[in-house]
């Protein structure tokens, strides 16, 4: 297994969450709507997903970590598993300008309204598919809150293909260390299909092949 990081938490800890407003906010209907992942997911009311998910620069401070994290240099090639509307990929191509980035996400909303600068980098694809890209094609592979919302026999596959294309890989994925944690989780998720503990997380990196690094976010 790879190392546990810690980059992506100082994102996450910065949004307050009321997760009891969420849960009682006919929450079915909201999970059906945000399973879409179309505009009301992305950039429709906070029920339903993001509430408005625009660039602001916050991810730019995620991009310079792992560049130091992982040694990356100019001309360097990464890629993006659920990707969104690209604006990790963005920074890191703005510190690295010769970098080739990819990415690709579910949602064609969110590629017909990526950051236009590298929307040609970005495509419509499944995690859960065979990726169309070569054995360790890329430097680096991230996948940032994207694979807990697969089923376990899909999040196989990924974790497999992460794996494959990959020289380094990092993913983060939704988790909880206690029954508050595991309640808020339940009460926020509304697209997640897996809810496991870190040590079942590591358990089913190891079981499918995963030997890059991790990072969880926890809804404290």
């Amino acid at each position: 297994m790879g190392r546990f990081l810690n980059i992506v938490n100082k994102l996450h800890k910065r949004t307050k969450r009321d997760y009891i407003s969420r849960m009682i906010d006919n929450k079915v209907e909201c999970m059906i709507e945000a399973r879409k992942y179309d505009k009301n997911f992305w950039d429709g009311d906070r029920r339903y997903g993001y509430g408005g998910y625009k660039y602001d620069g916050r991810w730019q401070i995620v991009a310079k970590d792992l560049i130091e994290e992982y040694d990356l240099k100019d001309g360097c090639r990464i890629l993006d598993v659920g990707c969104g509307k690209g604006f990790l990929l963005y920074e890191l191509k703005k510190l690295l300008p010769s970098a080739e980035v990819a990415g690709f996400d579910i949602s064609k909303y969110a590629i017909d309204n990526a950051k236009e600068e590298i929307r040609d980098n970005l495509f419509v694809y499944d995690a859960a598919d065979v990726y169309p890209f070569g054995d360790n094609e890329f430097d680096l592979v991230i996948s940032i809150t994207t694979l807990h919302n697969l089923k376990i026999y899909d999040l196989k596959t990924a974790l497999e293909e992460i794996e494959r294309v990959g020289k380094n890989k990092y993913i983060v994925v939704e988790s909880y260390r206690n029954e508050r944690e595991l309640f808020n989780l339940q009460c926020w998720a509304l697209t997640c299909e897996c809810f496991f503990r870190p040590d079942e997380w590591i358990w089913l990196y190891k079981e499918f092949g995963y030997s890059g690094d991790y990072e969880f976010i926890y809804f404290e």
